[in-house]
């Protein structure tokens, strides 16, 4: 029997800084703040400082933990497993890989028409680099890819040649010149007096005009061969700051790249999982994809687990054999028992109707806002999947200044509601980090949207200058 050891005694927050600042790498974290918040519980919607004063939180871990902190049924799913099968090695099967595997590839199937197969990975960056190697292979060795501007895939070394922020690359490099950013319609910063959709077909146009000659150094023309072996595409821009594109866009684009051989690679890591009320966010703009790349919310933040579904016809083992990638905690029973569990939940808990009934909620009070502050240059959703973009007073110009006021302000826990200190966690994006990307839990409830609502304006009667 093992009798485990006395608890050591707990260090105060300010000795956890000391050892923080002298031992702990912050290359693999996320300074908003000189001094980064402390937590110590979390449940639902809300984390939990160390005196448990609640911070409603906006952003759910990058919309990692869309079912709620906590949640019961996962973390249930979690300890079955953890007293069944916790470890196994790779090179053995178990059945929660297996059933998962089977469950995404079936869903895939019955909704585009297509069969494919699952490969699994721990995060959503290696499950990116898996898929470059698919895509890759499955073209003879072309190594090049379109991306968008504004897109984010990961930060190791393969995700970040198809992420469009040059400062991930700087200090590192990357495998050549591997990408070609393409425009993305951000309307809000489009071209004046054309609409979202007219912008949108624009940039299509564009991008057929690029296989039509030579020397737009994409296609050749003769031999009918694109240099490029895919497209990279978030159906929403994540980091980008939520930029939703209009409906007919990546239909339009679907049929350049169908025309010439290319692939479609749809990365859902942020915007799977019921974010925008559908599984899969592509399912929104009528495409078919050829490859689709998950993680984040797949385990609800409990276990990593990343994955990449494929055409058969890229990924079967005559043509992507055993060895192809690998990983020693690839497929882990911990991760494809919880992810099992938590696309068995969602079918049965109705996201689709109640994910785009709250985001309507939701995206309305956020119009009621941005009437009240000029500041509040631009709101849009899908889902719950919300920006907020904040400008200076015309409207227009970014306020990154202003966000960084209002995220610190959130974050002191000093937020008044019927009485009570409370605090507020929001989630910084966009090409000008200068706008509130919202990634509240799918079991929030209208009144928890309200006080959202109500502490936003807080925030921004506190942080607007005069």
């Amino acid at each position: 029997m093992y009798d485990a050891p006395a608890p050591a005694p707990a260090l105060s927050e300010a000795e956890l800084r000391q050892l923080d600042a002298q031992y702990c790498s912050w290359g693999d974290t996320v300074h908003y703040m000189d001094q980064p918040k402390f937590f110590e519980s979390c449940e639902g919607s809300y984390m939990f400082d160390a005196e448990g004063k609640s911070y409603l939180d906006l952003q759910m871990w990058y919309s990692t933990v869309n079912f709620g902190y906590a949640n019961p049924r996962l973390n249930a799913a979690a300890h079955r497993q953890l007293d069944r099968l916790p470890q196994v090695a790779s090179q053995h099967l178990h059945r929660e890989k297996v059933e998962l595997a089977a469950l995404i590839a079936r869903d895939v199937e019955a909704k585009f028409g297509v069969k494919g197969r699952v490969h699994f990975n721990v995060g959503g960056a290696q499950a990116v680099d898996d898929s470059l190697k698919i895509v890759r292979n499955s073209s003879g060795g072309r190594t090049r890819m379109f991306a968008f501007q504004g897109g984010y895939h990961g930060r190791t070394l393969g995700a970040s040649a198809i992420t469009s922020s040059y400062r991930y690359r700087r200090r590192f490099g990357h495998f050549g010149d591997t990408a070609h950013f393409v425009e993305f319609p951000y309307a809000f910063r489009g071209p004046k007096g054309m609409s979202k959709e007219e912008y949108g077909e624009k940039i299509i146009a564009d991008f057929a005009r690029l296989f039509e000659s030579d020397f737009h150094a994409v296609y050749d023309v003769k031999a009918q061969e694109s240099e490029f072996a895919a497209l990279y595409v978030e159906p929403i821009q994540g980091t980008g700051g939520y930029v939703i594109p209009p409906k007919n866009f990546f239909a339009g684009m679907k049929k350049v790249l169908d025309d010439h051989g290319v692939l479609m690679v749809v990365d859902e890591v942020q915007m799977g999982m019921y974010r925008t009320g559908k599984l899969w966010a592509i399912e929104h703009f009528g495409v078919k994809p050829d490859v689709m790349i998950f993680g984040k919310a797949v385990t609800n933040g409990l276990n990593p687990l990343a994955g990449v579904w494929a055409r058969d016809e890229l990924i079967n083992p005559k043509v992507f054999p055993p060895g192809s990638t690998h990983s020693t905690f690839n497929a882990n029973p911990m991760g494809t028992a919880v992810a099992l569990e938590t696309l068995r939940m969602a079918t049965e808990g109705d996201y689709e109707r109640s994910v785009a009934e709250k985001g309507a909620y939701f995206l309305a009070g956020l119009q009621e806002l941005q009437k009240r502050w000029p500041q509040i240059g631009d709101v849009d959703g899908l889902g719950l999947a919300l920006r907020c973009e904040l400008c200076e007073a015309d409207g227009y110009t970014p306020d990154k200044p202003l966000m960084d006021r209002m995220v610190a302000e959130g974050l002191s826990g000093d937020l008044d509601e019927a009485g009570k200190k409370m605090g507020l966690i929001l989630n910084v994006g966009g090409y000008y980090k200068n706008v509130i990307t919202l990634a509240p839990s799918l079991d929030i409830t209208t009144e928890e949207i309200d006080l959202a609502l109500r502490l936003l304006d807080q925030l921004l009667r506190r942080c607007v200058k005069a």
